[in-house]
């Protein structure tokens, strides 16, 4: 690769990147691209994007919902083996605070033919949980509350004379809620609840009356894209989620039950979907979650024919972990949410990142990545110490590291 063709090729990037540049960022990336992205970035970024469509949508996408920013580069270098090294610094802001992110990169580009084939990004990933600090995000607000205690986060919905029906205030704040559980280092596992008689009954109807024709499709997409944005991150964390729902869950609060990893359901709890009944296809997750938990048999039934399944039938169906009595809920919820906060925290990390990927993966990757995850969570003093606590006969004591 000649190094003036290489630094145009870098350099076009860098414009479509800013710019939003699709058809550029087409033309510029091989269809066989790979990334690779630093290890420690906030909300779950850093890995490995496999095709141009992932690392376009998982990772630049992403970074453009969260930050306004450039990456600016310094200095290119041509490596013997043709690929170019570029050294720089990414500068902007953090777009729900204002907040500055300024943190160096370094970027290794390979090339085939004219095109750009492969990318492995450094960069100072403390600058950008820095940036995404908890300190600029309120303690959940009216509509939803949170607060962590020794390790365990409590995130509560908070409008119970509604039901706790969604709209734009509850997507805000949970997606304020879920950044702050994304860069907050001592969470070690997170509870869902809500307030009242009622988990949620979905989206709040009297929003979308209350919009004209013509204002509705923008208060969907913006309601829907913020609550979905915030599900994505809470997906990602790194420390497990148990959820309690009582009374009703319905729409797209169905997705706080479908990402967490122990759901408990009192006795007497209605599970729906409820989009079709106003002319809605749905959100929340529900359309890619629902298959994989119940089948897509039950999906559709639930969907199509409006199926409402009682606590007891979301149970043996799989869409919850198990049924309890509705008094003894919160305690035993707590009790579920506390141990797990105890827990060996990177280990969990680990545990919900192979079950997430195993859906897409390969046996042979699956195993790959196992062998990986079981080398990482050795190097924790986690592991040392319950070794050490197993050989001489005591309790373990995890500390999330």
């Amino acid at each position: 690769m000649d190094g003036t063709v290489a630094e145009r090729l870098a350099t076009e990037l860098y414009q479509a990147l800013a710019g939003g540049d699709r058809e550029s960022l087409d033309r510029l990336l091989h269809s066989q691209f790979s990334g690779r992205t630093a290890a420690g970035l906030p909300l779950a970024l850093g890995g490995g994007y496999d095709s141009p469509a992932a690392m376009r949508e998982q990772f630049w996408g992403r970074i453009g919902s969260e930050f306004a920013i450039r990456a600016e580069p310094i200095e290119f270098g041509l490596l013997e083996d043709g690929r170019l090294l570029v050294r720089g610094h990414y500068r902007g802001v953090v777009k729900l605070t204002g907040r500055e992110l300024d943190a160096e990169f370094v970027h290794l580009l390979s090339f085939t033919g004219t095109a750009i084939s492969g990318l492995v990004q450094l960069t100072d990933t403390a600058r950008w949980r820095e940036a995404l600090a908890q300190g600029d995000f309120r303690s959940g607000g009216d509509a939803v509350e949170f607060g962590i205690e020794a390790g365990l986060g409590v995130l509560r919905l908070n409008r119970p004379d509604t039901r706790n029906a969604l709209n734009q205030a509850v997507a805000d704040e949970l997606y304020e809620v879920a950044q702050r559980c994304a860069t907050e280092q001592d969470l070690r596992a997170l509870l869902v609840v809500g307030n009242g008689s009622a988990f949620t009954v979905g989206g709040d109807i009297r929003v979308f009356a209350d919009a004209g024709p013509a204002e509705l499709p923008g208060t969907l997409r913006r309601m829907a894209g913020r609550f979905n944005e915030a599900l994505l991150v809470l997906s990602t964390l790194g420390v497990p989620i148990v959820t309690a729902v009582q009374g009703a869950v319905a729409g797209g609060g169905l997705g706080l039950v479908h990402l967490a990893d122990i759901a408990l359901a009192a006795e007497g709890t209605k599970f729906a979907t409820g989009f079709t009944t106003i002319g809605l296809p749905g959100d929340g997750g529900n359309s890619w979650f629902l298959p994989r938990l119940i089948g897509p048999r039950k999906a559709a039934e639930m969907y199509l024919e409006q199926r409402v399944l009682d606590a007891r039938e979301a149970a043996d169906c799989g869409l919850v972990t198990r049924v309890v009595p509705a008094e003894e809920l919160v305690e035993q919820a707590e009790a579920v949410a506390r141990r797990l906060a105890q827990g060996p925290t990177r280990a969990y990390a680990e545990i919900r990142t192979l079950l997430r990927d195993s859906w897409t993966a390969t046996l042979p990757q699956q195993l790959a990545a196992e062998a990986g995850a079981m080398a990482r969570a050795g190097a924790t003093s986690d592991v040392v110490g319950a070794v050490r606590s197993f050989v001489t006969k005591t309790v373990p004591e995890f500390r999330g590291r």
